[in-house]
């Protein structure tokens, strides 16, 4: 191991194999699988990138490779419900932000890394934003794009949903497996592009749909590999008064990833506050504004690969 600098998932000298070459990993959890993708040496310990809201580990498809050409590391993670990672058991629902905490708690304790590197896109950085206040001591570094925190909605509105979000999830429950719609490969490819309104290119979404779908049982077509009770999010949203307490805890390195085309908070104003709360405490906090939508990694991995190479060698 002589061969592996001090920054977590870079590595100097080693035989990296293709660029495009990754291996497929399951990591064992109480209810089946979390699946990822680890490219580079697994002789080091990884960045860990995670992916947004319904997407799946294969965002990073394009901006992995050029991590890895440069030396690093990164194993990429299906979320729970997402791609080919096992769903959570029947009657259980997804808290997504919360959840995420004890999926990535999970994942480093099986591993038994420490001070790790996160790197996450929209909901991946929302999750990095709450590991690194449950667990400030533990975190190096965190690079998010696209989002300074978990969503943030005033006090009505979460009260509001509350009821309608519960029973909504119910009826996801009667849901019969030869009910889930199966479509044609192109009209899947349709149906992600339009929900993404723009934000993700064509092939962007094929890349998605490598594990974003699957052949349909019994019947021709493909069908979503998602967990449809994914869709049901609105009780996991949060206050700003929670936001900036958690902010507050932040210690480690954080870089922040803003597209110019990207997502456009409920009050934009939150955005530069909550890492303006991280800036009083963390080690340092590097802001970048760049060209692009909220997908912009995935369309374009060369947009950010550079930044985010030097932040992490920093």
């Amino acid at each position: 191991m002589s061969d592996v600098s001090a920054v977590n998932g870079a590595s100097e000298g080693l035989q990296l194999k293709k660029i495009d070459d990754y291996e497929e990993i399951k990591i064992p959890v109480p209810w089946g699988h979390i699946a990822a993708k680890w490219w580079g040496s697994q002789g080091v310990q990884p960045i860990v990138a995670l992916h947004g809201w319904q997407d799946n580990c294969g965002t990073f498809d394009n901006l992995a490779p050029l991590l890895k050409q440069k030396g690093h590391s990164i194993i990429c993670i299906d979320l729970p419900g997402h791609g080919f990672s096992s769903h959570l058991p029947p009657g259980h629902k997804y808290y997504i932000w919360w959840d995420g905490i004890h999926y990535l708690r999970r994942i480093v304790q099986y591993f038994k890394w420490k001070d790790i590197v996160i790197l996450g896109h929209s909901l991946g950085g929302g999750i990095a934003f709450l590991y690194a206040a449950a667990y400030p001591k533990e975190v190096k570094k965190y690079i998010s794009i696209d989002l300074a925190s978990p969503s943030i909605r005033n006090v009505k509105k979460c009260c509001d949903v509350l009821g309608p979000a519960i029973d909504k999830f119910l009826s996801y429950e009667n849901l019969e497996p030869d009910s889930v719609p199966a479509y044609p490969y192109n009209v899947m490819v349709d149906i992600l592009q339009d929900a993404h309104k723009g934000s993700v290119s064509r092939k962007g979404c094929e890349i998605l749909l490598r594990r974003g779908m699957l052949p349909a049982k019994n019947r021709d077509g493909y069908c979503f590999t998602r967990d449809p009770r994914l869709k049901l999010a609105a009780l996991g949203f949060m206050t700003i008064e929670q936001v900036i307490e958690l902010a507050s805890r932040i210690v480690c390195e954080v870089m922040n990833i803003k597209a110019v085309h990207g997502h456009k908070p409920d009050v934009p104003a939150h955005y530069d506050l909550i890492l303006d709360t991280i800036e009083n405490q963390a080690k340092i906090v590097q802001r970048h504004v760049v060209e692009g939508t909220h997908h912009l990694h995935l369309n374009d991995g060369s947009s950010v690969s550079e930044i985010i190479h030097n932040f992490l060698v920093s």
